[in-house]
């Protein structure tokens, strides 16, 4: 703990948001908001999480307060569910504030199908889903790998060129896709060999810990207008939720810059209260460097969500397509969204360069980037429950960008730590508990599961009420889960 920390008490300063004014420590630069009900920032109070938003407010060139979301939990250097955004060119970019799993991220599949249409195959989907999509760390896909340059031109091309040279995916599927699936600026040059090798093999591979695919259904649709316009028309209706990121290859990729980082930072006068917020000026050389290699492995994410897409599709023609006919594989990308991520965004007069860790872009009805078809809507946005429990949709607001750099919250947060998950919860009668309650779990050993227990997370419903009450997104409809393969 720094030596001038104490846990604070934070001041309501308007609906659902507390604040930590930069006065309470010398070195802090801006505010620390926290966006919770008195419940969640007591939970929040229970880790380090606060007094890493403290630290992270120490940060040179920051344009705004930073800001916790009310799933926050202890990270590595920043808190997960963290956002901090620093101006441009001038400010600094902090691998820690995008962490080791460079976008991970959630895309949302909506069907024409009914719950009660695929209850009955549930099992042998789930089954032909776990050979398509390998589960599990260091994992690797069974039949696609890219090297070389192929693997350069997938980094810096992103979704584009799986759809277009590959025929894997829909050119539908480019619109509903943040930045399409191509960050501008990414280069494959700044990613390490060591990176390439360890995810050149590893595309339409879920990975382990939260990493997870569900078959869900809309259990509620709180806003048939919004609902209807992200393609979710009616309760029991059946969709698919893919949550993971850019497997070895991203973790890689911060490795290698933390350390790098590191090491630079007396060369610009920069110190941190915390080594792991490691960082250099954007317009350094370090800087545009990890920039570059961060949006290639956010390429490299975007495609390893869209294979999994490609893959989830086939397995319900596989399986379905005798009952359903083209119905079964007709599974539309509601969005893809990432929440471990840096982005440069206009605000006002200033480019900010917007870390977002463990939250969720949440662009209102008014954006320019949004598609078409969710012009004066806002953004969808996807908060997955813990494991057996219940998913939101929500839409971002236009308020977002004054409230939260238009950013929310991206899944229910951590209540205990895994070691201490494994101690209070049994994964063989986790598994009982939930296929007593219709949900199937494949792909994960009882260890696994109990890490991922409901009770070692926040209450996603309370959490998703706070982003909602504070106006920074709208609920939409929740989703709840038949079949879980976990990661």
């Amino acid at each position: 703990m720094h030596p001038e920390t104490r846990l604070p008490e934070p001041r309501p300063v308007g609906p659902r948001i507390w604040e930590i004014p930069k006065s309470f420590r010398p070195d802090m630069r801006v505010p620390a908001r926290v966006f919770a009900s008195e419940e969640l920032l007591q939970q929040i109070r229970r880790d380090r999480s606060l007094e890493q938003l403290i630290n992270v407010a120490t940060l040179p060139g920051l344009a705004a307060p930073v800001m916790g979301m009310p799933d926050m939990h202890e990270g590595y250097g920043f808190p997960v569910g963290g956002v901090a955004a620093t101006r441009y060119p001038d400010g600094v970019i902090s691998p820690g504030g995008i962490g080791f799993d460079i976008n991970c991220g959630v895309r949302l599949l909506a069907s024409s199908l009914r719950r009660e249409e695929v209850e009955p195959y549930v099992h042998p989907l789930l089954h032909e889903l776990s050979r398509s999509v390998p589960t599990g760390y260091g994992r690797s896909s069974r039949d696609l790998a890219f090297s070389g340059k192929k693997l350069d031109r997938l980094l810096e091309e992103g979704v584009a060129l799986l759809v277009r040279q590959h025929g894997i995916g829909w050119e539908a599927d480019l619109p509903y896709i943040e930045s399409r699936g191509t960050i501008p600026g990414a280069r494959a040059a700044e990613v390490s060999d060591r990176a390439k090798q360890r995810g050149g093999d590893q595309l339409g591979t879920l990975g382990g810990g939260n990493h997870f695919l569900e078959i869900q259904y809309v259990e509620t649709i709180y806003d048939r207008r919004l609902a209807n316009a992200f393609g979710i028309t009616e309760e029991g209706q059946i969709t698919v939720l893919i949550h993971t990121g850019s497997r070895g290859l991203g973790h890689q990729v911060c490795t290698d810059y933390v350390r790098r980082m590191d090491s630079a930072m007396h060369q610009y006068g920069i110190r941190v209260p915390d080594r792991q917020l490691a960082c250099a000026p954007l317009d350094s050389r370090e800087g545009r460097a990890y920039f570059a290699a961060m949006c290639a492995a956010a390429n490299f994410a975007f495609c390893n969500r869209l294979v999994i897409a490609h893959r989830v599709r086939l397995a319900f023609e596989h399986i379905l397509g005798k009952q359903f006919g083209d119905r079964a594989g007709d599974l539309r990308t509601v969005y893809d969204v990432a929440h471990n991520i840096a982005k440069l965004e206009r605000y006002g007069d200033e480019v900010l360069c917007v870390h977002r860790k463990g939250a969720t872009r949440a662009f209102g009805p008014s954006a320019e980037e949004l598609p078409d078809r969710y012009r004066g809507f806002g953004q969808p946005v996807f908060i997955p429950g813990s494991m057996g429990t219940r998913s939101y949709v929500l839409a971002g607001r236009d308020e977002s960008r004054e409230l939260s750099l238009s950013s929310t919250c991206h899944g229910a947060g951590r209540a205990m730590s895994r070691a201490a998950a494994k101690k209070q919860v049994h994964g063989g009668e986790l598994r009982r508990e939930l296929a007593e309650r219709g949900i199937v779990v494949q792909g994960a050993s009882n260890q696994e599961l109990a890490e991922e227990a409901p009770q070692a997370y926040k209450d996603v419903d309370r959490v998703v009420d706070v982003v909602h009450e504070a106006g920074i997104a709208t609920k939409v409809a929740r989703l709840r889960p038949i079949a879980v393969m976990k990661g």
